[in-house]
């Protein structure tokens, strides 16, 4: 329950300062449960298009571009609730759940095809963890998080902890390397313990219909557009002012990088997405590579520094954002008017497209892994263009056939540097002559930077001890246990930040924890010992 108990909710203002998922959440919880009118609500975006990093783009001429893929799971209980609400886009009688629920009935995860290695596929049946290795895994869930301060992984398991298939596996899927964080691994070996089994092909992994952007952030927009929620599109805050006393905070004025300023009264509210993982992306494209850009271009990571130097519960951002060579990965988005390819892939893996997920190249010195979604992946594409997604986890080195770091590779050369790993550049040649394909490649300086290791308070509480009319959101706010890199995690935030600023007889929901479930602590257990 909340302290101000204001007379007046209904006729609050809420600034939302970015519109990913958990900015859109937000909005979705104060017109839905705490009551405020549509138009009372602003969201605040620097760029062009809403959505963060739950995105997708493009056209078949042109080449499509998925930054990212968001893997999502049935225990995600904040997500699936929100989207309980929004109506599809397809049929407004069903609910973007309900889609995805039915969407993942029909093509259930299965990777038949998860670790490769010179274009063979490996045995995944063992995770190859040596007893002691088991040992550290499961003392690892036992101790507190407050233990580990800011551990890397590499201090915490012995060096051929990194050539075990569990690692291959496990740092392709979510990202992590060896110097993330630990208690952050930590949270992702208790969060989804449920899902250690079946991790090897990929089970109870559920995806969108489409992309992200098309399958969850164009419905909720369109959902909120509807309640009467502005988005002002290209408005960037550089700043922010702060009353600030010894047992109260509260936000006085918004500064735009128009030089335009907005006074907040004493019934306004203001939500600030601090950090981003998209932030600072760059696309190359079929002859070009993509370029680095830094801290100076990106709007959210300069507006948390500039506001973390006035209170220390405003988190510390340099963690996250000062070591862009730790944190960066590229990706890359290829559109083929051809399924030569995906007929390959899929006779080669024995998964249809859409079931098989994550492929990972272990000896590809970018550990490079492809997911081949459903097709379509984008709601404009024609039944003749296939597209899949791949990423680099070490952009930094060389290429094993293109003499290149996957840094300096055109999108033309990523592929190259892939149907080499597959055993296929004979079979591709005549694609790529026709050019019949496109692939663009992307620089994402910041996109591992949420597994930095930190210590405690370098991520603010998304209400601040004493904030009055603010709060932070998104994957750099803390909310307790959850996991970053996750749309769950970004929704909770959002509901943290709503149901405790205003008064609503809405709860934030439980976290699903799998650890208190004997079962799949047993079948993990089995499962790391394989």
């Amino acid at each position: 329950m909340n302290e101000h108990n204001w007379q007046n909710q209904k006729d609050a203002k809420v600034y939302i300062i970015g519109s990913g998922i958990a900015g859109l959440a937000s909005a979705v919880y104060l017109e839905k449960d705490a009551g405020i009118a549509g138009e009372n609500i602003h969201i605040l975006e620097k760029d062009s298009i809403a959505g963060g990093a739950t995105d997708g783009a493009g056209d078949p001429e042109r080449g499509y571009v998925v930054r990212g893929g968001r893997m999502h799971e049935m225990h995600y209980e904040c997500y699936w609730e929100l989207l309980s609400y929004i109506p599809s886009l397809e049929d407004p009688n069903v609910s973007v759940r309900d889609e995805s629920y039915e969407f993942n009935q029909r093509f259930v995860s299965n990777g038949q095809a998860r670790l490769l290695k010179q274009g063979k596929k490996l045995d995944v049946s063992s995770y190859g963890l040596s007893f002691e290795q088991q040992m550290d895994f499961i003392k690892l869930t036992y101790v507190s998080e407050n233990s580990l301060g800011d551990k890397r992984i590499e201090d915490w398991f012995d060096q051929s902890f990194f050539d075990t298939t569990f690692w291959f596996i496990w740092s392709s899927m979510f990202a992590f390397q060896k110097w993330s964080s630990l208690a952050e691994m930590r949270r992702y070996m208790k969060r989804f313990m449920h899902l250690v089994d079946g991790l090897p092909r990929l089970g109870g992994v559920m995806r969108t219909k489409y992309n992200q952007y098309d399958s969850v952030v164009r419905p909720m927009k369109t959902y909120l557009e509807a309640k009467g929620i502005k988005f002002e599109m290209g408005k960037e805050v550089v700043d922010i002012d702060f009353d600030l006393s010894a047992d109260k905070k509260t936000a006085t004025l918004l500064h735009f990088k128009d030089n335009t300023q907005i006074v907040l009264g004493e019934n306004d509210f203001v939500f600030f997405t601090n950090g981003s993982i998209t932030e600072s992306t760059d696309n190359g494209s079929w002859d070009a590579p993509a370029k680095l850009k830094g801290l100076e271009e990106s709007g959210s990571w300069m507006l948390w520094k500039k506001i973390a130097k006035k209170d220390p519960s405003f988190g510390n951002p340099s963690p996250f954002c000062d070591n862009i060579d730790l944190q960066k990965w590229y990706s890359f988005t290829a559109t083929m008017k051809d399924s030569t390819f995906l007929d390959y892939m899929e006779n080669f893996s024995g998964n249809v497209d859409g079931t098989g997920g994550l492929v990972t190249m272990t000896d590809s010195n970018w550990l490079m892994s492809i997911v081949i979604a459903r097709q379509p992946h984008f709601p404009n594409q024609p039944d003749d263009v296939k597209i899949f997604w791949g990423y680099g986890l070490y952009p930094d080195r060389k290429g094993n056939y293109i003499n290149k770091t996957m840094a300096e590779c055109t999108g033309a050369e990523m592929l190259e540097e892939l149907y080499y790993h597959l055993n296929i550049q004979e079979l591709m040649k005549p694609v790529t002559n026709a050019r019949k394909v496109n692939c663009i490649p992307v620089a994402m300086p910041f996109v591992d930077s949420l597994f930095m290791p930190r210590n405690v308070g370098d991520r603010p509480d998304v209400i601040p001890k004493g904030a009055t009319n603010f709060a932070f959101l998104g994957q750099f706010a803390e909310a307790p246990k959850d996991c970053v890199f996750t749309v769950e995690y970004s929704v909770r935030t959002a509901q943290m930040a709503v149901y405790g600023l205003f008064d609503t007889v809405m709860e934030v929901h439980p976290m699903y924890e799998s650890t208190h479930n004997p079962k799949y602590l047993l079948e993990a257990l089995k499962a790391i010992s394989r």
